[in-house]
């Protein structure tokens, strides 16, 4: 192709494979600092972020046998960088409420240390096993569907885990779906060898199902000659 210079020329030289290196190495560095740029203007939380006038937030019920009335538990969250690629929504803050007044004092603390903690910023996903693992010393109670919850404040717990992994913050690490097939599998088969299921069970496992010590559910069987639990997959065969 023919290029017409119509200007006079006054200096002139020859391109090589190293300007063409500079020239990518350059713009890798001007893409680089562009990025960097706007990194810094990320927000995260921390307890300097100041409480926005509204936030999103979701509410838990949660009945015990240990109170007639229920306890309500309220997670509210704040979205940072909202309209970004950095976008994520984070809890900022937690209440419980309730109409049984008997454990209103150390609940109102737990509020406060938890909303702290919230705000603090990080990663807040330990506090999920910390609250699972306090017992109570009078002992604890099964939720509906089998469930073994050993406190009300492990109970408190399991409400958060739930919320965070609805927010993301918490990945489901169950089984896969040729895991979930088999287990279906078994399951079937074991209720055919047992006989119909009881429909008056609350639990969604069989009758005469088994405390699992991985996920304290009752839902541990002998199949194949092995104790293996319907909810997480848990085997004493590996």
């Amino acid at each position: 192709m023919t290029v017409k210079i119509g200007k006079k020329i006054v200096d002139y030289g020859i391109a090589t494979p190293e300007d063409e290196t500079d020239k990518e190495a350059t713009a890798a560095q001007s893409e680089q600092a562009k990025q960097e740029e706007e990194s810094s203007k990320v927000v995260h939380i921390s307890e300097k972020l100041e409480r926005p006038e509204m936030l999103i937030g979701s509410t838990y019920k949660v009945k015990t046998p240990l109170s007639e009335h229920a306890l309500y538990i309220t997670i509210n969250d704040v979205i940072l960088n909202q309209g970004t690629k950095y976008e994520i929504r984070r809890p900022f803050e937690i209440f419980i409420n309730s109409k049984n007044m008997d454990h209103f004092q150390w609940i109102v603390a737990l509020t406060r240390i938890i909303s702290a903690v919230f705000r603090k910023g990080g990663d807040v996903t330990f506090l999920v096993e910390e609250l699972r693992s306090v017992f109570d010393p009078r002992g604890g109670y099964f939720k509906r569907g089998g469930k073994y919850m050993p406190s009300l404040v492990a109970e408190i717990g399991d409400a958060i885990e739930c919320h965070l992994r609805m927010i993301g913050l918490l990945k489901d690490d169950g089984l896969d779906e040729h895991q979930l097939k088999l287990v279906e599998e078994k399951r079937a088969q074991y209720e055919t060898m047992l006989g119909k299921h009881d429909e008056k069970n609350d639990s969604e496992f069989p009758d005469g199902a088994q405390l699992c010590g991985k996920c304290n559910t009752k839902a541990t069987i002998m199949m194949d000659g092995c104790m293996t639990c319907l909810n997480c997959g848990d085997s004493k065969c590996g």
